[in-house]
């Protein structure tokens, strides 16, 4: 909130306009019709561009951030290390404002998870609704309901889900043809499963927990540091704030203790995110 509070004011200084999509519909539209306008202001066919999983949600991810919309990614808190955001508490949050929306995905998730949750995130910009990501699937309330119906129609329509879902295989079958098909991860075609009705809760959970599990027990490396740091504050809210320390007009020390870099390391992160 105070890094968006800080886009704010320098968003009035140039005198932008409030986004359109922003609000457009609420909880009790119709799901298809969100859904076209999201896909009309993205503009990313997954089948033209023959995309894979992760071009995919790289290609929406950039898209949010030319709308208009500040995508933060991270997967721990305050930028310490032994901060782990827990994905039992939550797998992302949105907080809508008509200038400058964001949209959070906890990284500390599995990765094939976390595009589902960018489109339920940003399904609650486009109903003007500010709300966190629990991922429970038996969430009651009607928004958390609506955005997830919104996010599963978006990644794998249900017209052509049913039309290629063979239910004369085990279920499990389904997962790798559909994920090529849709260019989404197995995981999400699970979940596409469920919410329509082909799988049971209990099957996907157990098998949600495997996936999880595996991406936790993968120490891997920590990843690039400037890459992670434009990932947690987003390109656009990165880019803007490197625009005004370099040209003068904000303290490299302000600069560094807002988006949780170090000032020394300002410099190199302007010349990598401007690559």
């Amino acid at each position: 909130m105070r890094k968006q509070d800080w886009y704010l004011e320098h968003l009035q200084h140039q005198e932008h306009q409030p986004l359109a999509f922003v609000g457009r519909f609420n909880s009790r539209s119709q799901v298809a019709e969100v859904v076209d306008d999201i896909r009309r202001i993205l503009g990313v066919n997954p089948d033209i561009a023959r995309l894979d999983y992760d071009k995919y949600s790289r290609a929406l991810i950039e898209a949010a951030e030319a709308a208009g919309i500040l995508v933060m990614r991270s997967g721990i808190a305050l930028g310490n290390t032994h901060r782990k955001l827990e994905v039992s508490e939550f797998r992302g949050f949105a907080i809508s404002n008509a200038y400058a929306p964001v949209v959070f995905v906890n990284s500390s998730d599995a990765p094939t998870a976390r595009l589902f949750t960018l489109l339920h995130e940003l399904a609650h910009i486009w109903i003007g609704s500010s709300g966190v990501s629990d991922g429970n699937t038996a969430n009651g309330r009607d928004e958390e309901r609506f955005c997830n119906a919104v996010a599963g129609e978006f990644l794998a329509p249900e017209a052509q889900f049913r039309a290629l879902w063979n239910a004369d295989v085990n279920w499990e079958d389904n997962l790798a043809p559909l994920a090529t098909r849709f260019h989404i991860s197995k995981l999400a075609i699970g979940r596409r499963a469920l919410d329509l009705g082909y799988i049971s809760p209990a099957h996907y959970s157990t098998y949600y927990r495997m996936i999880l599990k595996a991406f936790q027990g993968d120490k891997g490396g920590a990843g690039d540091y400037y890459r992670n740091a434009t990932a947690k504050n987003s390109p656009r809210l990165s880019k803007a704030v490197l625009t005004e320390a370099m040209s003068g007009r904000m303290l490299l020390r302000e600069a560094g203790n807002l988006l949780g870099v170090q000032p020394a390391k300002l410099r190199t992160l302007a010349s990598k995110i401007s690559e």
